[in-house]
C-alpha cells in the first residue's frame, strides 16, 4: 500500500565527462547496469541527493581530467524500498525463490564478495541475484513490477573513533523503469555570495 514514494528526488550518477556529454549535451540516455554484481539489481544507478560522492566515484574510475556527474529528477513510482523493514520479507521470498531455482538447477548459490581494493563487500551477486529474481517473479506472476530499487548502504571507515557510522553511508537508487528519470540536468557550482537554501 506505501510502495509508491510520493516526492520526487534528485539523483547524482557519476561517470565519464564523454557519457555527461553525449546526454547533457547530445540529448542522450545513461544506459542500464546489467552485471552480476550489481548492488540493487540490474538498472540505472544514482546516488540520492549526494553530488559529492557521485563525484568521488567517477574521479576513482575515470581519473580526475574525465570525471563528471550527471543529475537527474527522478520519480520513484513503485519502489522497493529498502529503507522499509517491509521489504525484509519481500527480500526473505526473493532469496527463498533463488535458493530453490538453483538447487533444481544444481547450481551453487552467488556469494557477496569484497574487492580487493577494500573491505568493504563491493561485489553484491547474491544481493543482485535476489532482487533480480524479485523482478522475475513479478513479471512471470503479471505482478505489478518495481519501477526502482532503493537502498542504504554504510561503506569507508569510521568518521572518529568509536564511531558507529561509516563516512561513505549513503542512499543508492537503481532506476529499472526508465520513464522514472523525469529529466536530466549538469549540477551547477554554488554562488559564493549568497547561501545555499
Amino acid at each position: 500500500m506505501y510502495q509508491n514514494l510520493p516526492n520526487l528526488v534528485l539523483g547524482f550518477h557519476g561517470c565519464h565527462k564523454d557519457v555527461f556529454a553525449n546526454v547533457i549535451q547530445r540529448g542522450g540516455a545513461l544506459k542500464a547496469s546489467d552485471n552480476a554484481y550489481d548492488w540493487l539489481g540490474n538498472g540505472i544507478y544514482f546516488w540520492e541527493q549526494n553530488y559529492a560522492r557521485a563525484y568521488e566515484w567517477a574521479q576513482q574510475r575515470n581519473g580526475k581530467e574525465n570525471a563528471a556527474v550527471i543529475g537527474a529528477v527522478i520519480d520513484l513510482g513503485h519502489c522497493l524500498n529498502l529503507t522499509d523493514s517491509a521489504a525484509s520479507d519481500i527480500l526473505r521470498m526473493g532469496y527463498s525463490l533463488l535458493k530453490l531455482h538453483c538447487e533444481q538447477a544444481g547450481k551453487e548459490l552467488p556469494r557477496n564478495r569484497s574487492s580487493k581494493q577494500s573491505k568493504d563487500i563491493l561485489l553484491r551477486d547474491l544481493d543482485c541475484a535476489v532482487i533480480q529474481q524479485i523482478h522475475d517473479y513479478l513479471r512471470q506472476r503479471g505482478g505489478r513490477e518495481y519501477d526502482s530499487v532503493r537502498g542504504i548502504f554504510t561503506e569507508g571507515d569510521p568518521p572518529y573513533p568509536g564511531a558507529a557510522f561509516q563516512e561513505r553511508t549513503h542512499v543508492q537508487l537503481c532506476i529499472c523503469n526508465p520513464n522514472c528519470i523525469k529529466g536530466y540536468f549538469a549540477p551547477l557550482e554554488p554562488n559564493d555570495q549568497f547561501v545555499i537554501p
